[in-house]
């Protein structure tokens, strides 16, 4: 089955403990969130399954900020999550090469107005394994709408994180009717 891993948002402004909007970084320092991403990035590449980055963003005029979004209305004022800036940077662990697509997104779901689909569709995906933060929004969002497009869903339960772990746990109980909830080594053995 062509399978396509899709991290989210291991970016500087919401991982990092430096980050403008970092509320999962705690959470996910404690679960060691980057090394599971990065194992299961070598798992991927091992594999020959496409590897896709997404990062949440804005221009430098936030003119694709939602103007409503009770989520977003602070990043301007904090000069948070702008694409020109070093807050959308990858966290500085994380593997990323060449080689890997990058998504830029201007909402929750990695799949509202990006080219992800393209991606997805030019390399004849059927299967997406989903990391990222936070478990709550960005990877709830991805596994829906993955769900919705008929992919199989797999969410990498160990590199994933929340504001908590009551957050990031309850996510998870929430997301198992929809995708399947799976640990490195059940990764390993697909």
């Amino acid at each position: 089955m062509k399978t396509a891993l899709l991290t989210l948002d291991y970016i500087i402004d919401i991982m990092h403990p430096q980050g403008r909007v970092a509320r999962c970084a705690g959470h996910a320092a404690e679960r060691g969130v980057i090394a599971e991403a990065n194992r299961a990035i070598s798992l991927a590449r091992a594999r020959g399954w496409q590897v896709i980055h997404v990062k949440v963003g804005f221009s430098p005029s936030y003119v694709e900020m939602p103007q409503g979004s009770a989520i977003f209305s602070r990043a301007a004022e904090l000069q948070a999550l702008n694409l020109q800036g070093e807050g959308t940077a990858f966290h500085p662990e994380l593997d990323v090469r060449p080689e890997d697509a990058v998504v830029a997104k201007h909402r929750v779901s990695p799949f509202y107005a990006t080219g992800l689909e393209a991606v997805l569709r030019a390399q004849r995906i059927e299967r997406l394994v989903v990391a990222g933060v936070s478990s709550t929004w960005a990877v709830q969002a991805a596994a829906r709408d993955a769900h919705d497009r008929d992919y199989r869903v797999l969410v990498l339960e160990p590199a994933c994180a929340a504001a908590s772990e009551e957050e990031h746990q309850m996510s998870m109980r929430q997301l198992a009717a929809i995708a399947g909830i799976v640990t490195q080594e059940q990764l390993e053995a697909l």
